[in-house]
């Protein structure tokens, strides 16, 4: 694209594929499987739903960082930096909300399925934002 100062490369119109749908729908799965448990809290959950949306999240989630990692011209270094500092606030919103369900005398399987929902939720979060942030940067910089 040339402007009045020159030429660029106009990476809005680079194609990528759907990371940040994928990372989305992973956190959809965790957040209606968490809600599920917390609904039940201290109760028992039905487990069998929340391990349904648990294996759903993380295979979308899996599946946008398998994308994410065959990107070849792309702004590593700011996903990464971006993706840092949101892995550290999620992880302490994260710990937040784990430290309820402890405190509601959450044990056993519901504590541990809590748990992994906590870490794709912690997870998906930073990719999506990181991934949206660095589509958008020079892959050069």
């Amino acid at each position: 694209m040339t402007t009045a100062h020159g030429t660029f490369d106009n990476t809005v119109d680079r194609e990528f594929p759907p990371i940040g749908w994928l990372a989305t729908g992973a956190l959809g799965a965790v957040i209606v499987g968490g809600v599920l448990m917390a609904a039940y809290a201290p109760r028992r959950a039905p487990l069998g739903v929340a391990t349904g949306l648990l294996v759903l999240g993380i295979a979308l989630l899996a599946a946008a960082w398998t994308l994410l990692l065959r990107q070849k011209n792309f702004a590593w270094r700011t996903f990464s930096k971006v993706f840092r500092w949101a892995l550290l606030a999620y992880t302490v919103t994260s710990a937040m909300i784990e430290f309820a369900f402890v405190r509601d005398h959450t044990t056993g399987e519901p504590l541990v399925l809590v748990t992994l929902m906590l870490v794709v939720f912690a997870t998906s979060v930073p990719t999506s934002i990181a991934f949206t942030v660095a589509r958008y940067a020079d892959p050069d910089q």
